[in-house]
């Protein structure tokens, strides 16, 4: 007996700047596991700009962080490794259904979209883009990981930019191996830059000059 499988609402919180116009950038920025879109995007976007259009999007998923069904603490996740390719093409979906919403919506070209994402969705954005190379301008990976089978051909040529930000004190991708990511990411991917920030699995308010300094290169 097989799953069977239905359509899901791509729900997501929205930061639009008082204008908009060729030159405004479309971020996509995805939470990390038991998070919330709320919290993602409080952190965004002081990292990419208020000047962006920031949707952070939710995770298909829900789970009581405490474990305890009585509990009002909710976060949400982007699936586990239970059935990995369900969760892969669910997350490929939602973010290109967004995606595609926010730029008939704002006339944003796929060229001028950065896809984001923190720890969980790292990986899965890398995915992502490594199979459908045209759907973003740039990504931006902050502690996550790079696919098991990243350098497989199943995955194609990668010519948009990509930042990867780690922390030295990471407990679940540490910095011995995260040194490892940018060699990896060029498998595939023609420009990749790399920063150990020191600091354990959290987003780091002190990447911002980074991540802006990055965004002025790849977007202007």
């Amino acid at each position: 007996m097989g799953f069977v499988n239905v359509n899901l609402e791509a729900a997501y919180l929205l930061h639009t700047p008082p204008s908009v116009n060729s030159g405004t950038l479309l971020v996509l920025t995805l939470h990390g596991f038991g998070s919330n879109p709320d919290v993602m995007l409080r952190l965004s976007v002081p990292a990419v700009g208020e000047e962006c259009i920031v949707a952070s999007l939710r995770g298909p998923n829900q789970h009581y962080l405490s474990g305890n069904p009585a509990s009002d603490e909710v976060g949400y996740n982007w699936g586990t490794r239970r059935h990995p390719e369900l969760n892969i093409r669910l997350h490929h979906e939602i973010v290109q259904a967004v995606a595609k919403e926010l730029r008939a919506r704002f006339s944003i070209p796929a060229h001028r979209t950065l896809l984001m994402g923190f720890s969980q969705p790292v990986g899965l954005n890398y995915r992502l883009i490594g199979t459908h190379p045209g759907e973003a301008g740039g990504i931006i990976g902050i502690c996550g990981g790079v696919p098991k089978d990243w350098e497989e051909d199943k995955y194609h040529p990668v010519s948009a930019p990509i930042l990867h930000i780690a922390r030295s004190e990471d407990e679940f991708f540490p910095a011995d191996v995260a040194r490892g990511f940018p060699d990896r990411l060029r498998r595939h991917a023609a420009d990749v830059e790399f920063h150990l920030i020191e600091g354990g699995h959290r987003f780091p308010s002190s990447s911002t000059p980074i991540i802006r300094a990055w965004m002025d290169r790849v977007f202007h």
